[in-house]
């Protein structure tokens, strides 16, 4: 009897597993495609903030070029990442977006996206995740001030390498009140970013359409090339 009954809980145990597990990759399945569909959307709102959507004819989420692993760690970048590229419409890139991670910010990393222009000058800088003190530090925020967009138009010629620095350190960039950490850390890795791409201009600027985006865009190309008529039909 006792055997029956261990038996009997036992098999309604695994059955239960096994609606569970049935029902967690129902949901898995279900749920897939919102949750990519809603990464992409937040990607590509980030990129099209720093290069909008007029001055390029590519799909920079999928054009990329990836950094090579020596310069993971002067990125701070632990497990590497990609550079998006803003192409016009012969395939010229005229700038790019470049991950980055500030490793001493307040209250720890801060990880950016650097965009910069095919002659140098920043694009637009913005700040993707931070753990910085509200009220003080997050003002690297856009959405909480306006200080970020300081850096669009600069340069390592204008205002000058050595002047990238916060103003308490002698520089041209000016720092929050009561908090100096924070933006000393992202003027410190904007500038880093700069030189990576000073160094690397014309690998960058050089970059083919990468695999990806060839891939995505051959759909598109096959139906367009199914809908002309050959020379024997008429129109």
């Amino acid at each position: 009897m006792l055997k029956r009954s261990i038996g009997k809980n036992a098999a309604i145990l695994a059955l239960f597993a096994l609606a569970t597990a049935g029902t967690l990759a129902i949901t898995q399945i279900t749920t897939k495609e919102p949750i990519e569909r809603a990464i992409r959307e937040a990607s590509a709102k980030a990129l099209l903030e720093i290069i909008p959507i007029e001055r390029h004819s590519n799909d920079m989420l999928v054009d990329t070029y990836p950094i090579p692993k020596q310069y993971w760690a002067m990125l701070g970048l632990k497990e590497g990442g990609d550079i998006n590229l803003a192409r016009e419409t012969d395939g010229t890139i005229d700038a790019v977006i470049i991950p980055t991670v500030a490793p001493d910010g307040y209250s720890g990393p801060i990880q950016m996206l650097v965009g910069v222009n095919r002659d140098g000058t920043i694009a637009g800088v913005r700040v993707t995740n931070h753990a910085e003190t509200p009220g003080l530090g997050d003002k690297v925020e856009v959405k909480k001030s306006d200080w970020i967009l300081a850096f669009s138009g600069q340069s390592l010629d204008d205002p000058g390498r050595d002047m990238w620095k916060v103003e308490k350190d002698g520089g041209a960039f000016d720092q929050f009140t009561g908090a100096t950490i924070t933006p000393r850390a992202v003027v410190n890795q904007v500038r880093t970013v700069l030189d990576f791409v000073a160094e690397h201009q014309q690998a960058i600027f050089s970059a083919p359409v990468s695999k990806r985006a060839v891939e995505v865009k051959q759909p598109e190309n096959h139906s367009e090339n199914k809908q002309e008529p050959s020379n024997g039909e008429q129109n």
